[in-house]
């Protein structure tokens, strides 16, 4: 893999589009990171599962582990979800290599034009296992899924991301013995789009009458003029993105605890500083950042600490 970028490249950009706050040699360690892992994930073995298609059908989902110090325990998988009408990586963020039974997972949702593999914030999974071995956090892990581009709603007629977030990652994680017995995630957290899914998700869970243990925003994609938010082409109109933005409805996920994350310098800092007064949420973490990679990073323990609070204690099922 080459490791070097032209000088004249065009400045790199994050998953919403905006400039990504790297320098280019952190972007350069990116690129050597990422290849690190790659050779993590090889050398472990791969096996297969079984996952029900349409129509009672099975096919092989591959399982990769990927381990190390620094970018922490992971597993992808491939399943099928019905609400979305295709198969998505399930990806697992773990505490431990032998996590026990019943883990408390927390839903983790990717940002604008990123997928599960790239949901997490750098360091995320390294500090997990780190801060869960010294005793410093509670066994949780983080679990990711794709779900496409239109805000963590169906904004397309058979594509269903919260559908698949409210009814089928239950039942994965029931069939992986992870999020208790109902196979209900604790937590739900995002970064950019992702945030405002994960507040979108929480309201849903409060209205249904099953309430998230807590939600977390880092820098979330709150908009605060129609003019914008169109260009994203995930709302048919102002009308249905009003009926789910979390700035029109602050007070919709009830009494869930919340934490929310933002740079001062964030393109959307201006929709979470409406939000705070509005919603009061538990954690209102505005400090020095811009809307990228570097920021996300740094907000990582707090989020960590945060989350650590709300996590169920561990019931064994052996």
């Amino acid at each position: 893999m080459d490791s070097t970028e032209p000088t004249d490249k065009p400045e790199s950009t994050d998953e919403d589009g905006e400039p990504d706050d790297r320098t280019p040699s952190a972007r350069r360690r990116t690129v050597l990171l990422t290849g690190a892992s790659g050779l993590a994930l090889s050398g472990f073995g791969i096996t297969a599962a079984n996952e029900l298609l349409p129509g009672g059908a099975q096919m092989p989902s591959v399982l990769g582990t990927a381990s190390s110090p620094t970018v922490g325990i992971t597993k992808t998988e491939r399943v099928y979800s019905a609400a979305r009408g295709r198969r998505v990586d399930l990806v697992s963020i773990l505490p431990s290599r032998k996590p026990s039974a019943e883990l408390p997972v927390v839903l983790l949702l990717h940002g604008l034009h990123g997928r599960a593999r790239s949901a997490a914030p750098a360091g995320l999974a390294g500090r997990l296992v780190t801060e869960v071995s010294r005793g410093a956090l509670p066994p949780f892990a983080f679990v990711a899924v794709d779900g496409g581009d239109s805000y963590w709603h169906e904004h397309y007629k058979g594509d269903d991301p919260l559908g698949m977030l409210l009814n089928e990652v239950p039942r994965w994680l029931r069939q992986r013995r992870m999020g208790g017995p109902d196979g209900q995630p604790f937590a739900c957290a995002g970064v950019s789009m992702g945030g405002f899914g994960a507040l979108v998700y929480g309201r849903r869970r409060w209205e249904l009458g099953n309430p998230a243990g807590a939600l977390v925003g880092i820098s979330p994609a709150l908009l605060t003029s129609w003019r914008e938010m169109r260009k994203r082409n995930a709302f048919k109109d102002a009308a249905d993105w009003a009926s789910l933005d979390p700035l029109r409805h602050p007070t919709a996920t009830g009494s869930t605890p919340v934490g929310v994350w933002c740079g001062n310098d964030d393109r959307f800092i201006e929709g979470v500083r409406r939000y705070v007064p509005k919603a009061n949420p538990t954690v209102a973490d505005i400090g020095p950042g811009k809307h990228g990679a570097s920021y996300f990073r740094s907000t990582v323990p707090g989020v960590l600490s945060f989350l650590g609070k709300y996590a169920p204690e561990q019931h064994d099922r052996d």
